[in-house]
């Protein structure tokens, strides 16, 4: 069955991926569903000495260490303070074959949206308050925009690596 270019551009359109869309700081912000393992409450993290500023700890996830991001201080802000609603967003990625488990934590999760790709712009070059290579992109929802996390470029970061390997050497 052969489908005419037009056919495949308005099919193109009405394309949609599904986000996590969550608050930090007052901003609405989205993560790529396939990346969401599960989200959390808020409890239980256990310091680490010499971790990066923006590694609150870790959390024994079913036996398993699992670093917790603190993603306001990672944008270059304060720590978040925890509050009712604020929750750990379980995230897992597979970087150079392996597979990566990190919390983030969140001010509150929002929904589970399907935002078509029409509706996603690209990262601005200026004019945002964290690093311009953290987006993906930008929604529109609403007359609002929704920043678009590339997830794996905010969970980069040296000491990560180390403590998931000493995850896998535990086991």
């Amino acid at each position: 069955m052969k489908h005419s270019k037009q056919e495949s551009n308005a099919a193109a359109a009405n394309e949609a991926a599904q986000y996590l869309t969550f608050m930090l700081g007052g901003e609405s912000f989205g993560i790529g569903i396939m990346a969401v393992k599960e989200i959390i409450e808020f409890a239980g993290i256990t310091e680490v000495p010499m971790m990066p500023e923006s590694i609150r700890g870790v959390i024994n996830l079913r036996g398993a260490v699992v670093p917790v991001m603190d993603l306001a201080a990672r944008f270059g802000r304060p720590m978040s303070v925890p509050g009712k609603r604020t929750c750990i967003v379980i995230v897992e990625l597979e970087a150079d074959g392996e597979r990566q488990v990190t919390g983030v934590v969140v001010d509150a999760v929002s929904a589970v949206l399907d935002i078509p790709l029409a509706e996603i712009e690209p990262a601005p070059s200026f004019g945002t308050r964290i690093r311009g290579d953290f987006i993906g992109g930008m929604a529109k929802l609403n007359g609002k925009f929704v920043i678009l996390l590339n997830v794996a470029q905010v969970l980069a970061l040296d000491g990560l690596g180390m403590l998931a390997g000493g995850e896998a050497q535990a086991a």
